[in-house]
């Protein structure tokens, strides 16, 4: 019964007692008027003699509390009598349930052999020997010599910047750009930068669920059919160093479909508790980084999307961007000299040690705290548009690496609010806010030192001029 069947029950029992007991009331409040209750009383008592007022108030101040208590009670009782006896029975189906489910992976895990076979065998990568650096400013550095000289690719400073930033405040980032400009090159020159190759995987256009990234367990051959990510994420969870994913040509299939639960997971503050479950039980011959069927993600890999903004892909929405650092590239960086750079060696400690020494101690400044509230008052005034803690988490854990990692803090807040807060304006009409869109505008220029990429950021959403 439930528990609204219940109450309605107990409320019209009630009033069937209370009824029940008025008109007993009544009914001796009657005989007493008519004089038949003296002698109806000293009938059934015998020798005990009564006046009917005195039974009137035996019956309604003693006898029918004590039988509405003790009718309480008994239902009481009853009730955590039956749910002690449910709970027990509850109880011993779910470990009954349980023990068959062991007994049966037990079984299974004795007839076939390891349903993970690839993972199996992975033997974790190791942080090779290579230069030490002991900054943000002494990385990005290394890292744009050494795509240079050693790869012959070239981005310029504040591109370095951008990225470097970018994974110290994200584990997703987007590269945007025009087809040549540099985006997959980059992810890839990265991973051999840290001496742990970046692993590409060109998404597929019928990609619709996680199953396309990790793989499946086929139920007629007892295997799980394990991709190359799931390969990585099981590998990297057993090493300490860096490891890169890049989602090539992220949307060409809809980004919310097949990455959606690793956009929620990764949304979890506790890593230890991002969880991907890739099979519903657990064989006792089950690799043992896995737990319970499960995969963790990674703290020490990044996802990184490159994008074509065309008519062929779909287009990315604010629940994807709005977690996710932004990269725009354009493929016009001159030439870097440099000589030969060795790859450098870091752990995953080591670059996060150097993320969390860049934030200590890190305030926004007063001018640039000022910047953020006016643009927010005049946003949420003429456009309705505003952003929550996540941007303000991301603003300044953003700029503070990139202060770190050699620029400065005007061009790093410039650089995100574009990025994060003006870009927002695109998903709007603007053309209904002529007036507004000029009075932006000269916000934005009026600011101290500037806000050019922002500016820039408008003038793409808007087409002002």
């Amino acid at each position: 019964m439930s528990k609204k069947l219940r109450r309605i029950f107990f409320i019209v029992l009630l009033t069937v007692i209370a009824l029940a007991g008025g008109t007993f009331v009544g009914v001796l409040i009657y005989l007493d008027a008519s004089g038949l209750l003296n002698p109806i009383i000293q009938t059934l008592l015998g020798y005990f003699s009564f006046g009917g007022k005195s039974v009137l108030i035996l019956v309604w101040v003693i006898i029918l509390p004590v039988l509405l208590l003790a009718f309480v009670i008994f239902l009481f009782l009853r009730r955590r009598r039956v749910n002690k006896v449910r709970d027990k029975w509850e109880n011993g189906m779910e470990r009954a349930i349980e023990a068959e489910r062991a007994a049966y992976s037990a079984e299974l895990g004795r007839r076939f052999p390891s349903r993970f076979e690839g993972i199996s065998s992975i033997v974790p990568a190791a942080v090779k020997n290579g230069k030490k650096v002991n900054t943000l400013a002494e990385f990005c550095a290394g890292f744009r010599n050494f795509a240079a000289a050693n790869l012959g690719l070239y981005f310029s400073e504040n591109e370095i910047r951008e990225f470097v930033a970018g994974l110290a405040t994200s584990k997703i980032l987007i590269l945007q750009g025009i087809s040549g400009a540099g985006k997959t090159s980059l992810a890839y020159a990265f991973g051999e930068y840290i001496g742990n190759p970046s692993t590409i995987i060109p998404v597929q256009p019928m990609w619709k669920e996680r199953a396309d990234l990790v793989g499946y367990y086929n139920e007629f051959t007892k295997n799980f059919n394990e991709t190359v990510l799931f390969k990585k994420l099981y590998e990297a969870n057993g090493s300490d160093a860096m490891y890169i994913t890049v989602l090539d040509e992220m949307n060409i299939a809809r980004i919310e479909y097949y990455f959606a639960e690793f956009l929620s997971l990764l949304e979890i503050p506790d890593p230890d508790l991002r969880y991907l479950q890739v099979v519903p039980d657990k064989w006792i011959n089950d690799p043992e980084g896995l737990k319970d069927g499960a995969v963790k993600l990674p703290e020490n890999m990044w996802f990184i999307g490159t994008v074509n903004d065309d008519d062929s892909a779909f287009a990315i929405s604010d629940k994807v961007y709005d977690r996710a650092m932004i990269l725009n590239l354009t493929g016009r960086s001159e030439p870097v000299k440099a000589a030969k750079e060795p790859n450098v060696s870091i752990t995953f400690a080591a670059f996060d040690g150097m993320v969390r020494a860049a934030a200590a101690g890190f305030e926004l400044s007063d001018e640039s705290l000022a910047r953020i509230e006016v643009l927010d008052k005049f946003l949420i005034e003429k456009f309705r548009i505003t952003y929550g803690n996540r941007i303000k988490r991301q603003i300044s854990a953003y700029v503070s690496a990139y202060v770190a990692c050699g620029g400065t803090e005007t061009e790093g807040l410039d650089d995100i609010l574009s990025k994060k807060v003006i870009r927002k304006l695109g998903v709007i009409d603007v053309s209904k806010y002529g007036e507004e869109l000029q009075k932006l505008w000269a916000l934005l220029e009026n600011m101290p030192g500037g806000m050019p990429r922002c500016i820039e950021c408008l003038r793409t959403v808007s087409r002002y001029e």
